[in-house]
């Protein structure tokens, strides 16, 4: 019985993931900003975004905005660098960007130690 609910409950949080198609379709082009900034990715091209359907740019980038401002929190970039994610570069220019890339390169460094 508890590996059935445990099953369920799986299933109903897969069922619950909203992917970029989706929410494109709802319109909510500020959610997929804040995703891709979020998780530290470049910031995509008008054109790239039309794939998914007719395009709000100013809340895409006001989303992304924010979401590469909490991606870019300094006191959070070594973990992300010590789990293997490669930093595309999104913080350059910021306020605290080149403390945030030494911290990263701290994880990264060890990241690739652990690996060899």
């Amino acid at each position: 019985m508890k590996k059935w609910i445990a099953l369920m409950c799986v299933l109903f949080l897969f069922g619950c993931s909203v992917t970029d198609v989706d929410l494109a379709k709802e319109g909510n082009w500020y959610q997929i900003g804040y995703n891709d900034g979020i998780a530290g990715l470049l910031q995509r091209s008008n054109s790239a975004l039309s794939e998914l359907g007719i395009v709000n740019q100013s809340e895409y980038d006001q989303g992304y905005i924010d979401g590469v401002d909490k991606y870019c929190n300094p006191n959070f970039a070594y973990q992300i660098g010590l789990s293997g994610q490669y930093y595309e570069g999104v913080c350059n220019g910021l306020k605290n960007g080149n403390k945030f890339r030494m911290e990263w390169k701290r994880g990264w460094e060890q990241y690739n130690r652990g690996r060899m």
